[in-house]
């Protein structure tokens, strides 16, 4: 059982902890020292600054001239702090003279990474959301998007699936194209890894910091790739540790992932009485003409999911040579996730390597190099399998083999508890990403950096489904197996020449120019074998089957990019700041005279606090106002979409079939790239002496050239062609507050809240009303469709009245065909006929706004946070309502249904059992529920081990802490969490977002952990 295991990993890990804080207190007995110096910021001397013996309440504060005198022992540790700087801590040892410099905790005056580049966020003239180690460790992530959720004001994050190793949707201020992608880019050490990187190989314990470019002046360096936005990830780099010591960091946590709350359906009578109800309806013979006890009551939740436990172990060891010329950080990470349903998991193993090297005083040199090796079982049981499936549907027969015969619908049925024990789905991952570079100072004002970086990856995927499926031994099939490899070889060259200098008076000036070059091939293998007789080889020998059904596939893909750019950044008298970027990108994408695009932004800020006539106030202590104006693409297709292609269409010779082939579709030459100009106006300042900071974006995008199929002649001998056509917008509102409520010694309170809103509307689609999007092949078209001034897109249908109470209703309506108690449609246009003309928009899955609250306290040497994220406004297609509320008792229906109409209970508005047989279900507002949520995402509480009387000098710094993930959710929806996506996040799922059909649940999360720097 999966509990045990979990039970077993707590013991071990309670065990480890124990010895370990055993061993860390055999400290040596220590005697009070006089301890003094001096505490200076922004190179003054800083009076009243607090040093404070940690872990207890004896201290002192610095006088005038920033002196302190203080009685400590040598393993004691002193904590220095001032309201609006960063707190420091300095372990005594055998120092009797201490000078501290605080820096300034005020956020304009953080470094953040930017394309080529860092900068101070006081020095911005674009854009720019930045999430600390700090942040991304106060929760244990699996995956490193998902630190970004909510933490990052226009940036909608939406968890996909609940599976182990699950990515997410990300949206920057909205999605820009319809055929294309809308993900972001992902940048990390400077590699560009695309938009569909598998985020599973990167060690969120690695990184340290994530930014977030949104605007145009930050991601135009970026050119054709960065209209959807720019993620940028560095790593953990080695330190300057004193005398060469090199610094060794364990974090250690398990947790227990609790199921969280199922979708309330009827009991085993009542949906024994709901079948038998719908077959008296058809005039069919019941199925179920027993008492309800003498049928199985199969709950398939308990059978087949189970609380699952997760296990996480960093180390990491950096530092730097005597002499400071060498830095490095390794680390090696081990993640497994067992998950809530059975057969699914994810295993992980990481490894990172950072190396900088000073060769001269003129040249560095260095690498970065991240593998890993992942594991996935990707299942064999779905949820919505689990939804659906009858509780009187016996799992074994008589004689004890598997049952694999439905009786209610008296066709063979797919078991999912044999599904789950036989079936084998498995993916194996290889990832190596590396980056070697060389960078050369002249003199002071220049820089001159080249980088290579490689990458492979490789994936194999592994599938077998037993020759002993009851329904497959029901119709008299045998067993399936397929093996799907994936290769992808990379590389990336960057060039950047970089010159800064100090002219005149007040003026500052910062020129880079560089060029970039990349290609990446694709290589696609697949073998499919049927006719498995045995399962002893499964996957393992495709050759034991039936050689006249094997399906065999290959493919190759491939792309370059050429790209040349620059930035120019002039700042005069620290108070006028001046941003001019361009680049021109080429991709083979593209036919020969559409192949090249230009980029260009501008931007300009304005730091009024440092004009004159705001020196005498003391409400603000900053104060920025910036805009920008630019460019940005999005090339939106794969590579080869331009080319006309190829598809397989046999034909019959004198008798006998031969291969052959046939246009698939068109030459597209004129393609180009999806256009992307916008425009963001944001104010910045900080008050209350830097306690308060706030952030306030307008923006406004508009995207033109969308990439669309149209319709042509059909003489051409196709229906339709991708043209360039068509255009939409995005505006919104940003706000990020930050604020530090409470600065006292010993106790800390900060409140960080993001809030935005983003409001998408197609303008344009090249002469089209509207697009319809088919989701669903039952459905059909008309349930999803992209239509000229809505967002894009819109959940369409008709409005759902409830029940026909009387035939003397359906007489006055003119539709004869319809049945008392069955579903009642609007006839939007009174033709008596249900159809799409009478659709209307049901709601759009864009919320009004998204939003995240995160609060922190610290009092002594523990740490206490909550954080909330939600949205507003949202609607939720749930496609299960079709079959649990509208169709036949073949499967489970919600529990509302209980209280359907009946002779007995004439006024409802529930369906009728069996309705569906005279009256089609159609796209309907019973589909669309309100999406809206309120998620506890974390809960925290932590404590910071006095290190002085457990490890003496050996241990820097130890934190046992407790995290819960997932503890509350607040939400209408049926299937109880509204955060998903049924399509995920590329493909259809690109533009079908908010579609729900019972995905895999996100769990409850309990996890202990305990993190020790030596």
């Amino acid at each position: 059982m999966k509990i045990n295991l979990l039970f077993e990993n707590f013991l071990s890990f309670k065990k480890t902890w124990i010895i370990a804080l055993l061993y860390f207190s055999c400290a040596s007995v220590s005697y009070a020292q006089s301890v003094s110096g001096k505490v200076i910021a922004d190179g003054q001397p800083l009076p009243g600054a607090s040093v404070l013996i940690k872990g207890t309440t004896q201290g002192t504060t610095s006088d005038i001239e920033g002196k302190f005198t203080i009685a400590a022992n040598p393993n004691t540790t002193l904590v220095f702090s001032f309201v609006g700087y960063t707190s420091k801590e300095v372990v005594v040892g055998n120092q009797s003279l201490i000078n501290v410099e605080l820096l300034s905790d005020n956020l304009l005056d953080d470094v953040v990474v930017i394309g080529y580049g860092t900068q101070k966020k006081s020095d911005l003239t674009g854009s720019v959301s930045s999430i600390s180690a700090k942040e991304i460790s106060q929760v244990p992530n699996s995956r490193v998007d998902q630190a970004l959720q909510g933490r990052a004001a226009g940036v909608q994050v939406t968890q996909t699936s609940g599976a182990p190793g699950a990515g997410t949707s990300i949206r920057v201020r909205g999605g820009n194209s319809i055929t294309g992608s809308n993900e972001p880019l992902w940048v990390i050490d400077g590699i560009v890894v695309g938009s569909d990187f598998n985020l599973n190989n990167i060690n969120s314990n690695d990184i340290k910091s994530i930014e977030v470019l949104k605007d145009a002046s930050s991601i135009a360096i970026y050119g054709s790739r960065g209209a959807n936005g720019v993620v940028l990830v560095t790593t953990k780099s080695g330190n300057s540790t004193v005398g060469g010591k090199p610094q060794v960091s364990v974090g250690l946590y398990s947790g227990m992932q609790l199921i969280p709350k199922t979708p309330a359906q009827l009991t085993q009578a009542q949906q024994i009485a709901f079948t038998n109800e719908d077959a008296k309806f058809r005039s069919a013979a019941q199925p179920f003409p027993n008492d309800p006890s003498t049928y199985p009551n199969n709950d398939w939740f308990n059978l087949l999911m189970d609380t699952s436990p997760i296990f996480n172990a960093d180390v990491s060891v950096s530092g730097s040579s005597e002499n400071g010329k060498i830095s490095y950080y390794n680390s090696l990470n081990h993640f497994n996730q067992d998950g809530l349903i059975k057969n699914s998991g994810i295993s992980k193993f990481i490894y990172r390597s950072n190396l900088d090297i000073k060769l001269t005083n003129k040249l560095k040199a260095g690498f970065r190099v991240n593998y890993s090796r992942l594991h996935q079982d990707n299942g064999t049981v779905g949820y919505s399998q689990l939804l659906a499936t009858l509780p009187t549907t016996p799992i074994y027969n008589a004689d004890g083999t598997f049952n694999g015969f439905d009786e209610v619908i008296g066709a063979p049925f797919s078991n999912p508890v044999a599904n789950a024990k036989l079936n084998t789905n498995e993916t194996y991952t290889n990832n190596f990403l590396g980056t070697v570079y060389l960078q050369f100072n002249p003199s002071k004002n220049w820089m001159i950096r080249s980088t290579f970086n490689p990458e492979f990856n490789n994936t194999k995927n592994n599938q077998f489904d037993s020759s002993q499926r009851p329904d497959y031994l029901l119709v008299g099939d045998l067993g399936i197996a397929s093996v799907n490899t994936v290769a992808t070889t990379g590389w990336n060259n960057e060039n950047t020449v970089q010159y800064s200098s100090d002219f005149g008076t007040g003026h500052n000036v910062t020129v880079l120019g560089g060029a970039s070059f990349q290609k990446v091939v694709t290589e696609l293998t697949g073998a499919q074998a049927f006719g498995i007789t045995s399962d002893v080889a499964g996957f393992n020998n495709l050759a034991f089957s039936d050689p006249r059904r094997a399906v065999v596939t290959s493919g190759y893909s491939g792309f370059q990019i050429a790209s040349f750019f620059g930035r120019l950044n002039y700042t005069f008298k620290n108070k006028y700041l001046f941003t001019l970027v361009g680049r021109t990108d080429g991709s083979s994408v593209f036919a020969k005279g559409n192949q090249f695009g230009f980029y260009p932004s501008v931007a300009g800020a304005w730091k009024i606090i440092e004009e004159p006539f705001m020196q005498d106030q003391n409400v603000f202590s900053d104060l920025k106002l910036r805009a920008s104006f630019g460019r940005s693409g999005n090339q939106a297709i794969e590579p080869y979409r331009t080319k006309a292609i190829l598809v397989e269409a046999n034909t019959t010779v004198n008798g006998v079939e031969v291969p052959g082939l046939t246009l698939g579709r068109p030459a597209s030459p004129n393609l180009g790239w999806e256009t992307t100009t916008s425009f963001d106006l944001a104010l910045e300042g900080a008050l209350l002496g830097g306690r308060l900071f706030t952030e306030l974006n307008f923006y406004y995008k508009k995207t033109k050239d969308l990439l669309l199929d149209v319709t042509i002649p059909r003489q051409t001998g196709f229906t339709s062609q991708l043209q360039n056509i068509g255009s939409l917008q995005n505006k919104g509102l940003e706000l990020l507050v930050n604020s530090k409520n409470v600065a006292k010694a010993n106790f800390k309170w900060n409140t960080t809240l993001t809030l935005s809103g983003n409001r998408n509307k197609v303008l344009d689609l090249g002469g089209a009303p509207f697009i319809d999007v088919v989701v669903d092949p039952i459905l059909g078209s008309g349930n999803t469709r992209i239509i000229v001034g809505e967002t894009v897109p819109v959940f369409t249908g008709v409005r759902y009245l409830g029940t026909w109470k009387t035939q003397e209703e359906i007489n006055a309506s003119g539709m004869s065909s319809q049945v008392v108690g069955g579903p009642r449609y609007e006839d939007l246009n009174g033709d008596k006929i249900i159809s799409t003309e009478d659709n209307v928009v049901l709601g759009s899955p864009q919320p009004d706004f998204i939003y995240g609250l995160e609060n922190s306290f610290s009092y002594k040497n523990f740490d206490l946070s909550f954080y909330l994220q939600g949205t507003v406004g949202n609607e939720v297609y749930n496609l299960r309502t079709r079959t649990s509320m509208f169709q036949r008792g073949e499967t489970t229906k919600y529990a509302e249904v209980a209280d359907r109409w009946t002779p007995e209970n004439p006024t409802s508005d529930i369906p009728r059992a069996g309705s569906d047989a005279v009256t089609n279900v159609v796209s309907n507002s019973a589909y669309v529920e309100d999406g809206s949520f309120l998620r506890l995402k974390t809960a925290r509480i932590a404590y910071n081990l006095p290190t002085s009387k457990i490890g003496g000098n050996k241990i820097k710094a130890m934190t046992a802490y407790f995290t819960g993930t997932n503890l509350l959710l607040f939400s209408k929806f049926r299937l109880i969490d509204p955060e998903t996506s049924r399509f995920g996040r590329s493909g259809l799922g690109n533009i079908a977002q908010g579609f729900s059909n019972g995905e895999y649940p996100n769990a409850k999360v309990l996890t202990l952990g305990l993190n020790v720097t030596f």
